[in-house]
């Protein structure tokens, strides 16, 4: 007898929500279906340990897919426990009732229960794809089979049908194409394979296929004849579930080559699992090398994330902060429920706690990185250091203080790379102040007048060559309770006292002077002073205030910056006991005229020195020449 039936929460509005809302891809519909006969079978399995009659082996059970492209449709049966007429009603008949939720909730104690579906709305998702869906299962121990159809939010219709064996059956007949969706593509054995490699492949029970191929005819060269094989299209065991005393490197470098698509093993594999608070697998692994598109805007970052064994999303972004969005990998979570959206993961605390967990174990394993293996730390953070020095700089400097231990800098010392840690440490007896100097390259800041005092009175200097580094320094504010400075920063001061008093009389009586030579220079520099920083240099650029000379490089050089230009408030300082600083005070008062030449030349050594652009070379070209012929 047919019961024909309405939905008993609703109508096509509710159904419509759930497909459109609840899903982003319609491809997860045989994620969800084949979830469910997994679920299934898991029932009949857990009752298998307490009832002998069951007669079916655990190696017996398995999950078939089956494509009738004349008839387009794709079936996919399990011999699992079945449903009963009144579960049939109960779990199909009503949206968003899940018959795997109940069936935890009663049997929530007992050991070897891992149900995946939860909402009971997975069901639903073959509606994006079907026009009609018909649903064929017998319970185990009942006699009877019972079928459900239905064509969507309309209603649906229960009636006893013919089934031979144990399980259900769910028959999907898919849309027909339209201009804006090919459905057809569900019905291709190759694209059903790959759906379910990509969502399903750790589905514990086998998922297996015929499919169409072709084969050599023996004995008949460049003849083939059609056959048809069965295959399992899943591995069944994750890697990441396995215990690492029986894993190899070469099994996790095979896996991730395979699963990440890269050439070259990882440098670091990051295994590791929790319980408790919140229980989770991870598998990640830090790569050698940038991905092309990771300084793009074009970049994702993310991790893998499964609900037990099922891949809900292929790249989660809230499970890794910016600064390690170079990790690659996945987490596979049981308190995630599997009909989840992003916009509700960016409000499931459980996800956040993970994620939360996950950065101190990158961390974790970065340190020790840094402590056990140096030489590969390096070549690491060779490749994505900037990404730490961003995370110290943005948010405000929020992460800096989880950050800073792991950033590392080429220093005086050798040429070798250095933390600030290690910097401190190795500090000079007297040394209050981490000293640090920018440029394009460490050869070109060794060639820095400011770097020679600094290293004449013994103290190390820290190298920053990438743009971000002195903003990273500068969020930081100090280390250990030592505060940084730039060398080409005007307060940089070594003298003694007396030394101090004797420039300071020194500049007072040569300030006129100076104003005389300011105005050839005009606005480009704030002041002109001696100073006695200068070992065998004449003279140096030096700033004032928050802005350096790298800085306002770096300021400029951003996009839409040539409408709001950034100007370091720059000093021309010159070597109080250099030859020069005689023949100025010989021109003053003389010879205003060429002491103007000469502020102007000085100034142009002083850019190219520094790293500064000349703002008019051929003026320069022309200085050289006219005063070396005096």
């Amino acid at each position: 007898m047919m019961k024909t039936k309405q939905f008993k929460s609703e109508s096509k509005k509710l159904m419509d929500m759930m497909i459109n809302s609840i899903y982003t891809h319609k491809e997860i519909f045989l994620r969800e279906i084949i979830s469910n006969s997994s679920d299934a079978i898991d029932k009949l399995y857990f009752r298998s340990l307490t009832d002998s009659s069951v007669g079916i082996k655990a190696d017996e059970f398995k999950i078939k897919i089956e494509l009738d492209k004349e008839n387009r449709t794709i079936t996919v049966s399990d011999n699992g426990i079945g449903m009963t007429e009144e579960e049939l009603d109960k779990n199909l008949g009503t949206i968003a009732k899940s018959g795997s939720f109940d069936f935890k909730e009663e049997n929530e104690k007992a050991e070897n229960v891992d149900i995946i579906g939860q909402f009971g709305v997975g069901f639903y998702s073959a509606f994006m794809v079907s026009d009609e869906v018909t649903v064929k299962t017998k319970a185990f121990g009942s006699d009877e089979a019972f079928c459900f159809n239905s064509k969507g939010a309309d209603g649906y219709t229960i009636s006893s049908c013919e089934k031979e064996d144990v399980g259900t059956t769910v028959i999907m007949h898919i849309k027909p194409d339209t201009d804006d969706e090919k459905y057809s593509e569900y019905l291709d054995q190759y694209r059903i394979s790959a759906l379910v490699k990509k969502y399903s492949d750790y589905i514990r029970h086998p998922i297996v296929m015929n499919f169409e191929t072709k084969k050599p005819v023996e004995g008949k060269e460049n003849e083939y004849e059609d056959v048809v094989e069965l295959r399992t299209l899943n591995s069944m065991i994750p890697i990441w579930k396995r215990s690492k005393s029986e894993l190899k490197d070469e099994d996790y470098n095979n896996f991730y080559k395979e699963k990440f698509m890269d050439y070259e093993d990882p440098i670091k594999v990051i295994h590791t699992s929790t319980e408790g608070t919140a229980t989770y697998s991870a598998l990640m692994f830090i790569p050698k090398h940038p991905p092309f598109d990771y300084y793009t805007k074009e970049f994702e970052k993310g991790l893998q994330l499964y609900s037990k064994g099922v891949l809900i999303m292929d790249k989660c972004a809230e499970l890794l902060p910016d600064y390690f969005s170079f990790v690659k990998g996945l987490v596979d979570s049981e308190d995630l429920s599997l009909n989840i959206s992003r916009e509700m993961l960016q409000h499931d605390g459980q996800l956040k706690l993970i994620a939360k967990t996950l950065e101190k174990k990158i961390k974790n394993e970065l340190e020790k990185m840094l402590k056990n293996e140096r030489e590969k730390y390096e070549e690491f953070f060779k490749s994505f250091g900037i990404g730490l020095k961003f995370g110290c700089y943005n948010d405000y400097g929020m992460h800096a203080d989880t950050l800073k231990d792991l950033l590392i800098f080429k220093s005086s010392n050798e040429g070798k790379y250095q933390t600030l840690k290690e910097y401190t440490e190795g500090m000079k007896e007297g040394q209050d102040t981490i000293y640090y100097a920018c440029g394009e390259t460490v050869e070109r800041i060794e060639l820095l007048p400011q770097c020679d005092a600094v290293k004449e009175k013994g103290y190390g200097i820290l190298y920053l060559t990438e743009n971000v580094d002195e903003f990273a320094l500068m969020m930081l504010r100090e280390y250990d309770g030592k505060k940084f400075m730039n060398v080409c920063d005007e307060n940089l001061n070594l003298d003694t006292e007396d030394e101090k008093k004797e420039l300071e009389s020194e500049n007072n009586a040569a300030k006129d002077m100076f104003e005389e030579m300011k105005k050839a220079l005009g606005d480009s520099v704030n002041a002109i002073r001696f100073t006695n920083k200068l070992k065998n240099h004449p003279v140096c650029l030096t700033s004032e205030g928050g802005i350096s000379l790298e800085m306002e490089k770096t300021l400029n050089s951003m996009p839409g910056a040539a409408d709001n230009k950034v100007k370091a408030q720059l000093v021309l300082e010159i070597s109080a006991t250099h030859k020069l600083a005689e023949k100025l005070k010989e021109l003053y008062g003389k010879d205003n005229e060429t002491l103007g030449k000469y502020a102007k030349l000085l100034y142009g050594e002083a850019c190219l020195i520094g790293g500064k652009p000349i703002e008019n070379p051929a003026e320069h070209s022309a200085l050289v020449c006219e005063l070396m012929t005096k």
